[in-house]
């Protein structure tokens, strides 16, 4: 599998999103973007019982990186709990995309991870002493 493979599927998930939209009960929602470009993303958030990801959705505009991106990373986050989440960096965002990116590119790929993390850690905050959101 080449890198058009990869290309391909970056724009399969460009042109049809997976998980766009709102998410109805989500628990997690934070909203960011890359000022250097423009890009937008906001990622919501549902966890199960067990805290563990039980739905993620996303929404923003910007470039087919930066879109896909996000697009995957709601498939790819499914089931994590919030601490697996936090580990993840920018290797598993470039696995996920399966080509090189160069810097600039690279935060259009890493603004819906950032905006994720982002959304966990202010959740956290705000859980941490029992009181709710």
């Amino acid at each position: 599998m080449g890198s058009d493979f990869y290309r391909e599927n970056i724009l399969d998930h460009y042109r049809n999103p997976r998980n766009r939209g709102t998410l109805e009960g989500a628990q997690i929602r934070h909203e960011d973007m890359n000022p250097l470009c423009g890009d937008q993303v906001r990622f919501e958030v549902r966890l199960d019982d067990g805290g563990r990801v039980e739905a993620a959705a996303f929404d923003g505009r910007g470039c087919a990186i930066s879109q896909a991106s996000a697009s995957m990373l709601t498939e790819a986050v499914q089931g994590k709990t919030l601490d697996e989440i936090k580990t993840m960096d920018k290797d598993d965002v470039l696995a996920m995309l399966g080509i090189p990116l160069s810097p600039v590119r690279l935060k259009c790929a890493l603004l819906a991870l950032k905006v994720l993390q982002a959304g966990i850690y202010r959740y956290e905050a705000e859980h941490a002493g029992g009181r709710e959101a």
